[in-house]
């Protein structure tokens, strides 16, 4: 037996040396040449030293005795080795692609009409229907097909205005002739509400770099605290300056709030940077608390423009365009970046994280709380808006878009 142990011992230092060296052939050659040399029990030797199957090395030997003519380059006989599962089932590939094609999984008899396209259950799918498969296998023959895991992507922005290119091409000509004579062009809008609330607070989505293992603990359930507002961050980007100006409301996302952030932004920091200025050109969104239909929205508006001596020239952005608005991508981008994996525990924790964001292309922020009452639903006459009138001069071009809001004179 120390005779034997010895052997194998010998022949297995030999085998896991060149082992890494040979192609398949080879490495069937080197173990049928030592099991024959070997002699009796030379093939259990062999196959316990190389941990293979006896049969492999069964075969390795009558490959040494009687070499097989194979073609050049080739390991195996043609037709050697398993057969691929399309060769075994040819009907398979079709019966997978009319699984996931997305017109056939429209289909109320396909079986997979309410279910998630896994790999697991198209392969549950396709043994079901007499093509048995393994997972493993619909993955590869899906890669194959050039198949891969896709998110919805939102390209659809469904029926557009006809007038939709026109407007962005007025917009975008009012803007360079803004940006040419000197004069403020903001873009402005709400970003999304946030839930804040202390101990242990709400998820906020994204992730921060934290000690392994030890993530911030908020709440499981993120059911709005009645006894603290919500925070509501309403924006103005400087697009000459790259400066953002975010008041952080805890009342409703109204047309006065809106107006209100525009008074301040412009008192602190519109009129010193622009002290020549002939008038402030305004870019919205349709719809919101700054939307072209809100009459509070141009009644604020022109008490504004009244008090700073200044034309305010409004463009809104067409129906359903929101996501073209500079803001949404040159501030609001960066701030929600910012705040990544952060709890909002307070308004202040909210202002003081905004405040903080900065980007490469130099972007600087200030933000503030406004603790202002701002009542939903309040309703202007028609006294109100027939008193202001004077003060609205539509554009020629789509009217209700574009118009200016002009100090009221005196007198009027």
């Amino acid at each position: 037996m120390a005779v034997e142990a010895a052997v194998v011992g010998a022949v297995q230092r030999r085998i896991a040396a060149l082992w890494p060296h040979l192609s398949e052939r080879q490495r069937r050659l080197l173990l049928g040449a030592e099991a024959r040399e070997l002699g009796w029990g030379g093939v259990s030797a062999v196959a316990r030293a190389a941990g293979v199957s006896r049969t492999t090395v069964t075969l390795a030997v009558s490959d040494v005795e009687a070499p097989p003519q194979l073609p050049e380059g080739r390991s195996r006989r043609v037709g050697g080795g398993r057969k691929s599962a399309l060769e075994k089932d040819p009907a398979l590939a079709a019966a997978l692609d009319a699984l996931v094609d997305p017109a056939t999984r429209g289909d109320p008899e396909s079986p997979l009409r309410w279910t998630c396209k896994s790999t697991r259950n198209l392969a549950a799918a396709l043994t079901a229907a007499g093509h048995p498969v393994s997972d493993r296998t619909v993955a590869a023959l899906l890669a194959q097909s050039g198949y891969s895991l896709q998110a919805n992507a939102k390209t659809s922005e469904g029926t557009q205005h006809p007038d939709r290119d026109g407007q962005f091409d007025h917009l975008n000509d009012a803007v360079l002739r803004c940006l040419a004579s000197g004069d403020p062009v903001i873009s402005v809008d709400t970003k999304k509400k946030e839930l804040v609330g202390a101990d242990p607070g709400y998820k906020n989505n994204g992730r921060d770099h934290q000690p392994k293992g030890r993530p911030i603990r908020v709440g499981v359930h993120d059911f709005p605290d009645p006894t603290v507002p919500k925070a509501v961050p309403y924006g103005i980007y400087d697009l000459a300056a790259n400066t953002g100006w975010v008041s952080v409301g805890c009342d409703g996302d109204t047309a006065a709030f809106a107006v209100e952030t525009l008074r301040r932004w412009w008192t602190r920091v519109g009129a010193p940077t622009y002290p020549g200025a002939a008038r402030l050109l305004v870019c919205a969104d349709a719809g919101g608390s700054n939307g072209y239909r809100v009459r509070l929205w141009k009644l604020e508006l022109a008490g504004l423009a009244t008090e700073i001596g200044l034309p305010i020239t409004v463009c809104h952005f067409p129906p359903g365009t929101s996501k073209w608005n500079k803001i949404e991508h040159r501030l609001f981008s960066a701030i929600t970046g910012n705040w990544r994996g952060r709890p909002l525990t307070s308004h202040e924790v909210v202002v003081e994280l905004i405040g903080a964001t900065t980007t490469r292309t130099g972007l600087t922020v200030h933000a503030e709380v406004d603790t202002n009452a701002y009542p939903r639903g309040l309703k202007v006459t028609d006294a109100e808006m027939a008193a202001i009138r004077p003060q609205i001069e539509p554009d020629q071009f789509h009217g209700d878009w574009n118009y200016t809001l002009r100090p009221r004179t005196t007198g009027a």
